[in-house]
């Protein structure tokens, strides 16, 4: 019996009676369970260990035991794990809708079992990094613009970030998010651009212009019962107006179109702002503690926390055996030099043995890293960026589909997503790759990437997250 029918169960039995009758001097024993013996049973259930499955993005899936009272945080820990992936606070678990063409990522305090319950038979959760959950508290003034922020238009724009941020997380203050949104109407494919404010007590529009008197305002939808997602199906599904669309979905809606309030944002940065704003005001300050749980759990590791990396990375030590006994080197500074003149070494070494083959270590040596992602189209770099968020700095290298020679680096700067073609270039007879036209050339693509992880070179930033696919 799964959560879904001791729900139904509980919904549809009635209270025992025990009075007696004529025909039976003593009370008749119960047809069905007591709510408080059924309260205990469902316990029962709750505290035995659940089976979960989690996709991962090239479609495979791995099956977890977990309690009922398990996080998502702990879940993506135990994957982690699992998966013998490093982890950076950066993995999520997706509620993903395929027929809705719906997901969001699901937060780290939240019960997995509770939200399973609420999914419909063709849910399902994938596992996957997301760089931009928390990246509103490390630089909120990219995430909410002034002329979307109330109170920063009545003081000229003028609040700090720290006062940003403590407006919402402040439950006595009240911050309010207000733009124009596209909201489709129900039952039809067109769309009403109405002027809307987010509250804590719920998103509301005008029905008079872009006034906020209680008497114009209607309720759209509240925020204790709802979540916000991502449409993930393209515009042409719903005949949006923009690409930017999300929307508002009850808590306990499965899959019934009609519960849900499909919205469409001008831009980019306005749906991310509507989101973001949506989830601070809903959870507030526990939003905060989750961003601050993984320093706090340095100390204090959990049952199902991860190591930062793998058993065989955290067990090797940099060593020195260039005298007659070797020694531990304990200085970070000399050991970080050390690993890079070894790295040199290796690849000056394997060039020197294969230099008469067709196919040099150091030309193939980049399949292997995390950051690389073959011969995938341009459309599907472009959706990856998207889904593991648009911040910063998110980077990945690819084959290039018009030169069979060259690769493509496509990197998110500023929530928009570009491309740059790294050429081959020959000299002396050596091949080496360059994004500047020769101006800055490389031997191998992951010196092309660490370079450009310290300096910004040609490019709008430096490289800070490489987009990565786990396989569970």
């Amino acid at each position: 019996m799964c959560v879904r029918e001791l729900r139904l169960l509980w919904r549809h039995c009635p209270t025992p009676i025990h009075r007696a009758t004529p025909s039976s001097p003593r009370p008749s024993p119960p047809l069905c369970l007591a709510p408080c013996h059924f309260q205990q049973l469902l316990a029962g259930w709750f505290s035995a260990d659940l089976r979960l499955k989690v996709w991962s993005e090239d479609g495979a899936g791995k099956v977890v035991e977990i309690p009922a009272d398990m996080t998502a945080r702990d879940v993506c820990q135990l994957l982690v794990y699992k998966s013998h992936c490093l982890d950076d606070n950066a993995w999520t678990l997706v509620e993903h809708h395929p027929i809705l063409g719906l997901e969001r990522c699901l937060e780290d305090h939240e019960l997995v079992v509770q939200v399973q319950a609420s999914m419909s038979s063709d849910s399902k959760f994938l596992f996957r990094k997301n760089y931009a959950k928390y990246e509103f508290f490390r630089n909120p003034l990219n995430f909410f613009p002034e002329q979307m922020v109330a109170w920063c238009q009545e003081s000229d724009g003028s609040i700090p970030q720290s006062q940003l941020l403590q407006n919402f997380l402040n439950s006595s203050s009240c911050p309010e998010i207000q733009g124009y949104v596209h909201v489709k109407e129900p039952g039809r494919k067109s769309w009403k651009k109405l002027y809307m404010f987010l509250r804590r007590s719920g998103l509301y529009y005008s029905t008079k212009g872009t006034s906020k008197e209680p008497r114009h305002l209607q309720l759209l939808s509240d925020l204790e019962d709802s979540n916000i997602f991502t449409v993930i199906t393209g515009k042409k599904l719903h005949n949006a107006p923009t690409d930017y669309q999300f929307c508002i979905k009850p808590s306990k809606a499965r899959s019934d179109c009609k519960e849900v309030k499909m919205l469409c944002a001008e831009d980019e940065q306005s749906r991310t702002c509507w989101m973001t704003a949506f989830r601070l005001l809903k959870y507030g300050i526990v939003l905060y503690q989750s961003y601050n749980g993984p320093h706090q759990r340095k100390s204090n590791l959990s049952p199902f926390s991860a190591p930062v990396r793998s058993v065989s990375e955290n067990s090797l030590v940099a060593m020195d055996f260039s005298g007659r006994t070797g020694r531990v080197i304990d200085n970070p500074v000399e050991a970080q030099s050390a690993a890079l003149e070894e790295g040199q070494t290796w690849r000056v070494r394997h060039e020197q043995k294969q230099q008469n083959t067709s196919a040099t270590p150091s030309s193939l040596i980049h399949r292997t890293q995390v950051w690389f992602h073959g011969r995938i189209m341009r459309e599907e770099a472009h959706k990856m960026i998207m889904q593991q968020g648009q911040v910063d700095g998110l980077f990945l290298l690819r084959d290039s589909q018009s030169n069979p020679k060259a690769f493509v680096l496509t990197l998110c700067h500023h929530q928009k997503i570009k491309h740059f073609q790294i050429l081959p270039c020959e000299e002396d007879g050596q091949v080496f790759f360059s994004l500047d036209d020769g101006a800055t050339k490389f031997t191998d693509l992951i010196h092309l990437v660490e370079f450009y992880q310290l300096n910004r070179g040609v490019l709008p930033c430096k490289l800070k997250h490489p987009c990565t696919a786990v396989a569970l």
